[in-house]
C-alpha cells in the first residue's frame, strides 16, 4: 500500500540551543525512565538532553504527541553532531496532569473514512480532580479496545496495532503508565527515553524543587505548586502558610515538607514550573515545543532565574499532515488544497453548489436585486416628498424583497447540494481526514488510525521527514 504523502506545516518560534555542560543524570531520575536504548545512553555517563513532553492520552493521544517525540530525537542528533557528546531525546510523560476530559478519548478514522470517537468514560462533575496516574484504565478499557478494533479498517497491520495498544492499556494499569508504556513500545527502539514524571523516584527527585517553588508568587497570586488535597489536585497560594485554591485547605510549611519527604507523589508543578523542574532534573539544552508551549515557556522565563536553573531553549516541534492517496485524488479532482477544508463544515459544499447554479438563473438573480434596489430607492425618494415618515416602511419592504431573493437562492443551493451526494460525501471524508472535528489532523486523530493502515513503515517515513526538517542528511 502506498504511504501517505507527508506535508510539513512549519511552526514559527525561537530556535537554537542553550549552552550547558554535560552531566550525569541522578539515579532517581533514571529509575523513572522506561527501559530502552535511550535510558541506557542516559545512564552511561555525562550527557545532554533534548526534551519534549505531553500529558498521557487514550491510545497515545493525538498524532502531535508522536511528532513531538520525533522532533526531540532529530534535534538531539543534530546537536550531538555539533558538540560531540551524547545528546539524548527525552519524552516527559506528564502523568500528574488532572485534565481527564483531555485524556479520556481518542479519535480514529474508520473503514469508511469517517471519524470514530472512542471515550473510555466520563469523570463525574463532582469527582475529585485526580492526577492521571491515579486514574485506572479499569474494565472500561476492554470496551474501548473493542470499539477501536471495530473502527479500524482491515489491513495487514490492524491486528498488530490493536495488540500493541492492548499490551499497554490493561484494566489494572493507570492511564499515565499505559500511555508511557505504549509510547515506549513505539518510540523506545528509536532511541527516545520515555520518562514517567509521576514515578515515585521522579517525585523524590523533584520534591526539593517543588518546595523551592512554594516561594514563587505568580501574577495570579498563587504559587506554581499543586498538592493533592480534599478536592484532588489543587493549586497552592504562596507564602508561609499556603492555602489551596478550591478547597481552602491550609498547609504549614512543615506539613508540606513532610509531604515532600513521605509522599512526594502528592506534589506537582503547574505548567510554568514543569519545564523548570525538567531542566533541573535533566541536562536539558532544548525543548521541542508546540505553538501554545512556545508562548507559555516565555512566560516561565523568570522562574528559572529565581530557582537558579539554566533555561533550556524552546524550539518549535515539527508539524505536519498525512495526505492519503484517496484524499489526494479528491483534492486533484476538484482543484483544492488541504487548507480549503479548514473552513466550517458545509462551507466548501455550499461554494461548489453556488458554482453549480445555472448561469441564466444566477444572472437573473443579480438583475432582480439590482432592479429591486433601484426601484425601491426611487420609490423612497418620491414618497419622502409626500410623507417622510413612510420612508422607513419603504426601506423595510425593500429589505424584505431582497431577503426573499436570497432565500430562493439559498434553497436552490441546498437542492443542488442534495443532488450531488457523491461530491458531498467525498468532501466530507476528505475533511474527516484533514480537519477532523474541525481541528488540524495532528490535533485530533491518534497514531493508530494510520499505523493500522500502513504499519511501522509510516512512522519510519515521518521520522525521515522530521530529520530532513531538522537538517539531517
Amino acid at each position: 500500500m502506498t504511504l501517505p504523502r507527508i506535508i510539513t506545516t512549519p511552526i514559527a518560534g525561537a530556535g537554537g540551543f542553550a549552552k550547558l555542560t554535560p552531566r550525569r543524570v541522578s539515579a532517581d531520575v533514571l529509575a523513572a525512565v522506561l527501559p530502552g536504548s535511550g535510558r541506557d545512553r542516559l545512564a552511561a555517563g555525562e550527557v545532554l538532553a533534548v526534551t519534549t513532553g505531553q500529558q498521557p492520552g487514550l491510545f497515545t493521544g493525538p498524532l502531535y504527541t508522536i511528532y513531538k517525540a520525533l522532533s526531540a530525537a532529530a534535534l538531539a542528533r543534530c546537536l550531538e553532531r555539533e558538540v560531540k557528546v551524547p545528546v539524548v531525546p527525552v519524552f516527559w510523560v506528564a502523568g500528574d496532569d488532572h485534565d481527564f476530559a483531555e485524556a479520556n478519548h481518542a479519535s480514529v478514522l474508520n473503514a469508511a473514512g469517517d471519524v470514530a470517537r472512542i471515550v473510555l468514560r466520563e469523570r463525574p462533575a463532582d469527582a475529585l480532580l485526580l492526577p492521571l496516574f491515579r486514574e485506572p484504565c479499569g474494565p472500561e478499557i476492554g470496551k474501548a479496545l473493542e470499539q477501536l478494533r471495530a473502527a479500524l479498517p482491515e489491513s495487514a497491520f490492524t491486528a498488530q496495532t490493536v495488540a500493541w495498544l492492548e499490551a499497554s492499556y490493561r484494566p489494572d494499569a493507570n492511564l499515565a503508565d499505559a500511555g508511557a508504556d505504549a509510547l515506549n513500545r513505539l518510540l523506545g527502539p528509536r532511541g527516545i527515553a520515555v520518562f514517567r514524571a509521576h514515578d515515585p523516584a521522579a517525585k523524590r527527585a523533584a520534591a526539593p524543587w517543588l518546595l523551592k517553588g512554594l516561594d514563587l508568587i505568580l501574577p495570579d497570586g498563587l504559587s506554581p505548586v499543586l498538592v493533592e488535597g480534599s478536592a484532588g489536585r489543587d493549586r497552592l497560594s504562596g507564602g508561609g502558610s499556603p492555602v489551596t485554591r478550591r478547597s481552602g485547605e491550609r498547609f504549614t510549611r512543615a506539613a508540606l515538607e513532610r509531604i515532600a519527604a513521605e509522599s512526594p507523589e502528592r506534589l506537582s508543578p503547574n505548567v510554568l514550573l514543569r519545564p523548570v523542574i525538567e531542566a533541573a532534573l535533566f541536562p536539558t539544552v532544548a525543548y521541542a515545543a508546540g505553538p501554545a508551549e512556545l508562548e507559555y515557556l516565555e512566560t516561565a522565563a523568570p522562574l528559572y532565574a529565581r530557582l537558579g536553573v539554566t533555561r533550556q531553549t524552546p524550539v518549535p516541534r515539527w508539524s505536519g499532515m498525512l495526505l492519503e492517496a484517496r484524499v489526494e485524488k479528491v483534492l486533484e479532482r476538484y482543484k483544492l488544497t488541504p487548507e480549503d477544508f479548514a473552513a466550517p463544515p458545509g462551507a466548501l459544499e455550499a461554494r461548489f453548489a453556488r458554482d453549480a447554479v445555472p448561469t441564466d438563473i444566477a444572472d437573473t438573480l443579480v438583475r432582480l436585486r439590482e432592479e429591486l434596489d433601484g426601484q425601491y430607492g426611487r420609490l423612497a425618494t418620491a414618497i419622502a416628498r409626500i410623507d417622510p415618515t413612510l420612508e422607513r416602511n419603504v426601506q423595510s419592504a425593500r429589505n424584505a424583497a431582497l431577503a426573499g431573493s436570497h432565500e430562493v437562492e439559498k434553497k436552490l443551493v441546498a437542492s443542488l447540494k442534495r443532488a450531488n451526494e457523491t461530491l458531498t460525501g467525498q468532501l466530507a471524508r476528505a475533511r474527516a481526514a484533514l480537519f477532523p472535528e474541525g481541528k488540524p489532523q495532528e490535533r485530533a486523530l491518534t497514531a493508530a488510525s494510520f499505523v493500522a493502515r500502513y504499519g511501522p513503515e509510516l512512522v519510519d517515513a515521518v521520522e525521515a521527514e522530521v530529520a530532513r526538517w531538522a537538517g539531517l542528511p
